[in-house]
């Protein structure tokens, strides 16, 4: 349905360390666009983990639409805290970070700030989409396990490269080092769910593609009500260039070593806790075993309508 612009309440937050600068570089046209159509009241982060607070303050003000200027953390830290609020807040998604990853699952323009100006301006179109959790740790795009967290942290440690150059590299080493995780996974029916097998790499998607070049879910669809899971199996290194190829293009849902299921929910038994990462953030799991959950429709979000 159409959003009634004259009496929405707009803020545009901004994270100027997301994407490794590119939030500060990209600002300056952002505002600008938005400036454009009288839209001024902006804030930015200050320091790491400030979109909660923002969040809050902007609920407290009465804001009705929050546009985020970041990547994917900038916009997990900000849906996590509107969804757990159940505020009527709608969101919308300007890209200025380094995977970008789930504004790819909307119709509105993320890379066009002048575009999404003037969605916004003109009320554009509410969606309500799902979130997913792992324990009490939400996500908005995708969580993984194993060869996912090496891959984060690999990234760490690659000061040089920008965009998805910086996960491409950190996966190609974590290739030939990581030397996969034991795990038993019930909720996928082609699995034995009391079997502990060791894995390489186990996610769950909201969304169709992570680390800004990998099409890990192309089925995937935010508003669907379910998870993506993909279980990878383990293999020797020379092995894994193929899964992690097709996983580029999107095609390793038909490779013998992955088991592919969308569901609402997925228990994990590992053997001790386990590292995980959602949305680029690294947690721990309270107890060897993890529960996966799909949360249908908790998040408000502003686009564009379909093309007919």
């Amino acid at each position: 349905m159409g959003v009634d612009a004259g009496a929405d309440r707009v803020r545009i937050l901004w994270n100027p360390e997301s994407g490794r600068g590119r939030g500060a570089r990209a600002f300056p046209r952002i505002q600008a666009a938005f400036a454009a159509y009288g839209l001024t009241d902006t804030r930015s982060t200050r320091s790491a983990g400030d979109e909660e607070r923002l969040v809050h303050e902007a609920l407290d003000d009465g804001i009705t639409t929050l546009v985020v200027c970041g990547g994917d953390g900038t916009w997990s830290k900000c849906a996590v805290p509107l969804a757990r609020a159940a505020s009527p807040a709608r969101m919308a998604f300007v890209a200025a970070g380094t995977g970008n990853d789930f504004a790819k699952n909307l119709r509105a323009p993320a890379l066009d700030p002048e575009a999404i100006a003037r969605m916004v301006a003109e009320g554009g179109v509410e969606r309500r989409v799902d979130m997913g959790r792992v324990d009490d740790h939400w996500f908005l795009n995708v969580a993984g396990f194993g060869f996912d967290v090496a891959v984060l942290l690999a990234t760490k440690r690659i000061p040089l490269l920008r965009g998805s150059s910086v996960y491409l590299a950190a996966a190609v080493k974590e290739l030939f080092g990581f030397d996969g995780v034991d795990v038993a996974v019930s909720g996928v029916p082609s699995l034995m769910p009391t079997q502990m097998t060791r894995r390489l790499m186990l996610v769950f998607s909201n969304g169709k593609e992570f680390g800004g070049a990998f099409k890990i879910a192309p089925g995937a669809k935010v508003d669907d009500g379910a998870l993506d899971a993909l279980i990878f199996g383990n293999a020797g290194a020379f092995a894994r260039v193929p899964l992690l190829a097709g996983a580029i293009r999107g095609t390793h849902l038909t490779h013998p070593l992955v088991a592919h299921h969308a569901g609402g929910r997925f228990t994990l038994k590992f053997r001790e806790r386990s590292f995980l990462e959602a949305d680029g953030e690294l947690w721990q799991t309270a107890t060897p075993e993890a529960e996966v959950v799909c949360m249908p429709s908790v998040l408000r979000v502003l686009d564009t309508a379909a093309q007919t």
